[in-house]
């Protein structure tokens, strides 16, 4: 039989099945536990006066302010502040260009040459000296050959594209715009400007020039830009490295779920979410609900940030809360008013180090995920935060009174399309959308302009629709 704190938690928690109503009943009826205890028992608030909201609805952190919170504390403190540190100053690597991609830069990407280094052909041709017919040389000069001899007036040879121009050209003929007659001699079928076709040197950039700021993102383009530039490494911000913490008697790690145990989707799906989302994952361990075990592996654990799964309400094996409070954790956060997800919460374990509590079910999950560990893992890194943006809604989506719903959509065409199976415990959802929608308490109406949030590897357009 369940008890009524678990059914009043599950009901706060699937609020798609269960009347607001029925479920502020349940946490009414659920009675007082006595205290901390050795087996991990959290208090539970006294049940509201009639008609109120539940007692620990008001330690609850709004959904924009959570976001808030989890980004601002790993920022450095201010210079001069006399507050205590928030976080460190990560202390700047030296990156292979192979290794960068996703970093973002913290030192400026100076040139260390011009670019281009040397006057080049911009295109497969003749390089020409004067004015036309030209004789053609013989040898043709090619892309990374020494420096050929130069021109006379009269005088052409052939020249592929990005091959050192001899000195005293006067412009590249294209190959196209080219014919020889019979004596052999070079004729320009199209009029032609001076230094047409030719790369000048440094006309990318010269030597000392400043390619990018501090702070740039690398991205393909960026790596390309670098080593053309004649970099092997960049100096940027490392990596956050994450460790993740599987809790629950209940998971399998393989086969089909049986007799009251349910396969892990957590597992599996954190550590490359948490690598989408800029981080390194240097551990994945699977503790169960033993509450020794998970104080060990918090404070040893040498990780950024710390990520457990389950074990954040106030159930007989959710420890999150008394091993947070035994090793002297400052929480932070300490529920969300957000469906799914209510009961996640942050907390700094050491000075350097901060825990990211999700729910257990997979979708609330995802979203304490998005709600604390994105923005946390953001600032470590230093990357810029995504610009906000609103797509209306081609469906109406009907709100929780008091908190905020995340939502899997779909993106098709200028309209957001709100997905089916989005219950806390599913992941089928999730699984075909594109973002999540930001519905506010209340719910949205059709055409009603939503905040989205994008999923790491969103692709627009799929086909594939739950509704």
């Amino acid at each position: 039989m369940t008890a009524p704190g678990t059914r009043a938690q599950a009901a706060a928690e699937d609020d798609d099945d269960l009347d607001v109503e029925e479920a502020l009943a349940l946490v009414r009826e659920a009675p007082r536990e006595a205290g901390d205890d050795s087996e991990g028992h959290a208090p539970v608030p006294a049940p509201p006066p009639s008609g109120g909201q539940p007692a620990e609805r008001h330690r609850a952190t709004a959904w924009p302010r959570a976001r808030e919170i989890a980004a601002r504390a790993a920022r450095p403190p201010a210079p001069n502040s006399t507050a205590a540190p928030a976080g460190a100053r990560r202390t700047p690597v030296s990156v292979p260009l192979g290794d960068a991609l996703g970093l973002v830069l913290a030192a400026p990407l100076d040139a260390l040459t011009d670019l281009p280094s040397f006057d080049t052909s911009a295109m497969d041709g003749w390089a020409v000296a004067g004015p036309g017919p030209w004789q053609v040389r013989a040898e043709g000069v090619l892309a990374g050959h020494a420096q050929p001899e130069p021109l006379t007036d009269g005088e052409a040879v052939r020249i592929a594209t990005g091959a050192r121009i001899p000195a005293d050209t006067t412009a590249v003929l294209r190959a196209e715009h080219g014919r020889t007659d019979a004596q052999g001699r070079l004729h320009a079928t199209r009029d032609m400007l001076h230094g047409q076709d030719i790369r000048p040197r440094g006309q990318e950039c010269r030597s000392g020039d400043q390619l990018l700021p501090v702070g740039t993102l690398v991205t393909p383009a960026v790596l390309g830009l670098a080593a053309a530039a004649g970099y092997d490494t960049v100096t940027a911000v490392p990596r956050p490295r994450a460790e993740v913490l599987v809790l629950g008697d209940e998971l399998l790690t393989g086969g089909l779920p049986h007799d009251g145990l349910i396969r892990d989707a957590l597992g599996p799906m954190l550590p490359p979410w948490l690598r989408a989302l800029g981080a390194e994952v240097v551990a994945v361990r699977r503790l169960g609900d033993d509450a020794r075990a998970l104080r060990k592996a918090v404070t040893s654990s040498g990780a950024d940030l710390i990520v457990t799964t389950g074990g954040t309400a106030a159930g007989p094996v959710d420890h999150v809360h008394p091993v947070l409070e035994r090793i002297g954790a400052e929480l932070l956060v300490d529920g969300v008013k957000v469906r799914p997800g209510h009961p996640m919460l942050l907390a700094r374990t050491k000075e350097n180090q901060h825990l990211v509590g999700l729910p257990g079910n997979p979708l609330a999950a995802v979203s304490g995920l998005l709600t604390l560990a994105e923005p946390l893992l953001r600032t470590l890194a230093a990357r810029p935060a995504p610009e906000p943006y609103t797509l209306p809604l081609r469906e109406a989506v009907h709100g929780h009174p008091y908190d905020t719903r995340l939502v899997p959509v779909v993106l098709r065409g200028d309209h957001a399309v709100p997905l089916h199976y989005s219950g806390p415990a599913m992941l089928r959802g999730i699984a075909a959308a594109d973002a999540l929608a930001v519905v506010p308490p209340g719910g949205a109406r059709q055409g009603e302009e939503t905040e989205l949030l994008d999923l790491p590897w969103a692709t627009a357009g799929i086909g594939v629709c739950f509704t």
